[in-house]
């Protein structure tokens, strides 16, 4: 059975051209001999999350997704089968690409006082009229401590 995992991703300095400084920093999310998602992804999107604010709990019941914060931090809170609740932090200085197989509930709540930023890669490409997910509530899940 595929389970959710995380990945600590690599971040590099960039620097200047003409003195060497250092100007910013590249994040590698995905390359594709790196063999770290199985499917190449089909669609890749950035969600906005506002401060405080939840997104999910849900249920995709057809796509397999990878998620990075990419400005901001949030909390990536998924469900396993055990009903055992994995909490796993992303930001965009500590960046960690979070997978949430397909059929696992799964939701994130934004840390920080500004909107967040997620980085999602999916195997399947979502459209409007798609009836595949599934609203889910974490009833013994306490959000409140994030807080």
């Amino acid at each position: 059975m595929i389970e959710p995992f995380s990945k600590k991703l690599e971040k590099y300095s960039t620097k200047d051209v003409s003195d060497s400084h250092v100007n910013g920093s590249l994040t590698v999310i995905w390359r594709d001999w790196d063999k770290i998602i199985s499917h190449d992804p089909k669609m890749v999107y950035v969600s906005s999350v506002n401060p405080g604010e939840i997104k999910g709990p849900h249920i995709h019941t057809q796509r397999n997704s990878f998620f990075t914060c990419i400005h901001g931090r949030v909390i990536f809170i998924i469900k396993d089968k055990n009903n055992t609740y994995l909490e796993i932090e992303s930001s965009e200085d500590e960046p960690v690409m979070v997978f949430v197989p397909k059929n696992f509930a799964s939701a994130h709540i934004n840390l920080s006082k500004n909107i967040s930023r997620v980085l999602t890669l999916a195997d399947v490409a979502w459209r409007p009229n798609d009836n595949e997910m599934i609203n889910t509530q974490f009833t013994d899940y306490d959000f409140n401590k994030w807080k």
